[in-house]
């Protein structure tokens, strides 16, 4: 090009302006052709793989089970984050994630797991004073949401037919994870996915006073790189984790 982009001093070389400014505009070509260039010689042979899953998602249904999986594929290697952001595949080393969302995600390949469906949740311990018999006993407790889906318990109450004004204030967190956590330490009702509390329902450190359930019209998906050939260990994953919530939700 007739510009001279570096310089080469006595042990390094370093970049004039003009170098500085062309590798600003070219590094996002470059990040292409990198992750590109990895897929391509990626071997589809493959035992190790890269997911990113929601952090309740990952604590309350995968964890209790990926002994089953190592298990079943002990020559497979799972590297898994904790995200509830959208993953860039094209952009990104990650090989495959779990969303929770409405499915309608663009340029990507989404596999369905299951419907969330919603229903009341709370420690056994607050019920020693203050039962719930019926729906209209929550007026007497404390109800715990999720500060970013605060139409989930107004929705609820109303699929049981009790009068949403009365209510206090309650609590409200940030995340599903906490609201289950803030309602297994007695501090009032969250609702929650009954799949995902059915661990420490099953333990007893949960009850669900009402079996109604709420359905969010939302869903879990397994999602990867659109068109994507799938290594062994993907595929691998994919069939169990699919097999794995069939069964989950029977």
């Amino acid at each position: 090009m007739g510009l001279v982009l570096f310089r080469r001093n006595k042990r390094k070389v370093e970049l004039t302006p003009l170098g500085e400014q062309y590798l600003v505009s070219i590094k996002y070509a470059l990040d292409e052709i990198e992750i590109a260039t990895k897929r391509l010689t990626a071997n589809p042979e493959s035992d190790i793989i890269t997911i990113s899953v929601a952090p309740n998602f990952l604590t309350r249904w995968l964890m209790p089970r990926m002994q089953r999986f190592q298990e079943k594929y002990p020559d497979v290697e799972l590297q898994i984050t904790a995200s509830t952001g959208l993953i860039d595949f094209n952009k990104s080393n990650t090989d495959m994630a779990i969303y929770f969302g409405s499915g309608d995600w663009h340029d990507i390949d989404v596999h369905f797991l299951r419907n969330v469906l919603l229903v009341p949740v709370c420690s056994p311990s607050l019920l020693g004073s203050r039962p719930l018999n019926t729906p209209e006993d929550l007026r007497k407790h404390t109800l715990i949401q999720v500060s970013t889906r605060l139409y989930e318990w107004p929705e609820w109450l109303q699929l049981a037919g009790v009068e949403k004004s009365g209510f206090g204030r309650g609590l409200q967190l940030s995340s599903s994870q906490l609201a289950t956590a803030a309602a297994q330490e007695g501090l009032g009702v969250a609702l929650a996915d009954s799949t995902l509390t059915s661990r420490e329902i099953n333990e007893g450190k949960l009850v669900m006073p009402f079996n109604l359930m709420l359905d969010t019209h939302k869903s879990f998906y397994l999602v990867h790189q659109k068109n994507r050939l799938l290594t062994y260990g993907m595929q691998a994953f994919k069939d169990w984790v699919i097999d794995e919530m069939h069964k989950s939700c029977v």
